[in-house]
């Protein structure tokens, strides 16, 4: 049992994603009173409109290719009719409503903290917030707990392009509750949803157009990029770097969206039946009223935190997206444990992402863990790298999939491997062992000669890592 104190509550959450889960588990799990508010559908992002419906439908997706690719293996002859693109739509909302209810409405009643559903705003003061509930009904609540934690997410964000606001544009959001595959879209966007959603629908049927700003995948190695571009023009997506969009209108004759874009230094036009903006997300904290409480936002409306995710307010928390940390579901859930740590605990523990893995889920996926190239040189390491195209990965040649590779980013000096990205087949499995890699501190000539199974993708970062003392192009298959 909580000790007595002038609080109704000893945590208050707003929202209801993986950030404010974990939080409210582990404060009940410490004895503590917890009250969640949520004013839209419960679970978040990740369940409701992020990884878990767009991962069903990638994979769909990649079922319906698999049909129309399965001639790289000879003696196999496969086809693909159209796509019913309400069923599919039906089918994810039906798995989003299955695990949104298991692993989320059910868990609250499972550990037994309260619920309110409404619009949750700070009222009161620095030192003595208070958060006002408004249900749907028009009933007010006033509660006081002596901490809260802000766990409200992100959305879609779309830049100020002039034409746009009068243009029925697609979100990640929308995008996957469409009835029927677009004809052709146009993807504004070349960061991890931009390319996870071009290939969806490409997949499924739509003749796509990617306008980037920059390049793909901006944030990591130039070889991704390079690879991506690769594997959208096998698959037919047209990709178009460096665009920088003025204008988008509709054509009243065709219904056609119509964006001009300087390109190279000249204007051209690119027309789609849709078109989908995938240019990032921003913080959710309009109308929590956080000024009230002394709690300072950033220009992006993100809650400025310390790295124990206090914010200017000790008593006021944030946790995930709306930190405008890196935007996965499994930091917010490590940020809302380990506010409850610092809150309840005096732990002290801070975020640290030096070993954080990232993934986006094309197919092949690109992934990675630790430094870049560039960043290990922008941090005074003087780097030795090794790329392996994945010929030289016989996993891959099984696969009949050479398109990708494995890179390893090692300190020149002691030999100590940095960062690892790669893009293929289960990438993101080799993400993960790059975790415990980093972590270890291993070096290139440890991972050399460590035990690896033969015939799996993991392989390849044992042979990435022989490539750094070994023309790997002379190896047996099985040998080494």
């Amino acid at each position: 049992m909580s000790e007595a104190t002038p609080f109704d509550f000893d945590l208050a959450v707003i929202g209801s994603g993986g950030g404010a889960f974990a939080a409210a588990i582990r404060a009940t799990n410490l004895g503590k009173r917890v009250v969640m508010v949520e004013r839209s559908t419960i679970g978040g992002t990740c369940v409701n409109t992020g990884c878990v419906p767009s991962k069903a439908l990638l994979a769909a997706a990649e079922a319906r290719r698999v049909s129309f690719d399965a001639a790289r293996f000879p003696g196999i002859s496969t086809s693909a009719g159209p796509v019913d693109m309400a069923e599919l739509i039906g089918g994810k909302r039906s798995l989003v409503e299955t695990m949104r209810s298991d692993k989320y409405v059910d868990l609250i009643r499972e550990y037994g903290w309260e619920l309110r559903q409404g619009n949750a705003v700070f009222t009161g003061s620095q030192e003595e917030p208070v958060l006002e509930i408004t249900a749907a009904d028009g009933g007010r609540e006033d509660v006081r707990a002596g901490h809260y934690l802000v766990a409200t997410g992100s959305a879609p964000w779309t830049p100020p392009v002039a034409g746009l606001r009068d243009v029925d544009y697609l979100t990640s959001t929308t995008a996957m509750e469409l009835d029927a595959v677009p004809e052709s879209l146009l993807v504004f966007g070349g960061g991890y949803v931009a390319l996870e959603q071009a290939q969806l629908f490409a997949r499924l049927g739509s003749t796509v157009t990617v306008l980037v700003r920059s390049r793909l995948a901006s944030r990591e190695e130039p070889e991704a990029a390079l690879a991506l571009a690769g594997v959208f023009a096998d698959e037919g997506i047209r990709v178009i770097s460096r665009a920088a969009i003025s204008t988008v209108r509709t054509d009243p004759e065709t219904g056609e969206v119509v964006a001009t874009a300087n390109v190279a230094g000249g204007e051209r036009e690119f027309r789609a039946d849709r078109l989908l903006v995938a240019t990032g997300r921003r913080p959710v904290t309009d109308g929590l009223n956080l000024g009230a409480v002394g709690v300072t936002t950033g220009d992006a409306g993100q809650i400025l935190v310390t790295n124990t995710l206090t914010s200017t307010n000790p008593r006021v928390w944030a946790a995930g997206d709306v930190t405008g940390h890196r935007e996965f579901v499994y930091v917010a859930a490590s940020h809302g444990s380990l506010m409850v740590e610092n809150a309840f605990n005096n732990a002290g523990r801070e975020v640290n992402y030096r070993h954080l893995p990232r993934v986006t889920f094309t197919s092949p996926a690109l992934a990675a863990v630790g430094m870049t190239d560039q960043e290990a040189n922008d941090a005074g390491i003087r780097c030795e790298c090794r790329v392996l195209p994945l010929e030289y990965v016989p996993r891959a040649l099984v696969n009949r999939d050479t398109r990708g590779f494995i890179k390893i980013v090692a300190d020149a000096d002691t030999r100590r491997i940095v960062g690892i990205t790669a893009v293929a087949k289960d990438a993101g499995d080799l993400a993960a062992a790059g975790v415990y890699i980093l972590e270890a501190g291993m070096t290139v000539e440890q991972v050399a000669n460590l035990w690896s199974p033969y015939l799996t993708m993991a392989e390849g970062l044992r042979i990435a890592a022989l490539s750094f003392t070994t023309d790997v192009s002379r190896l047996s298959c099985c040998a080494s």
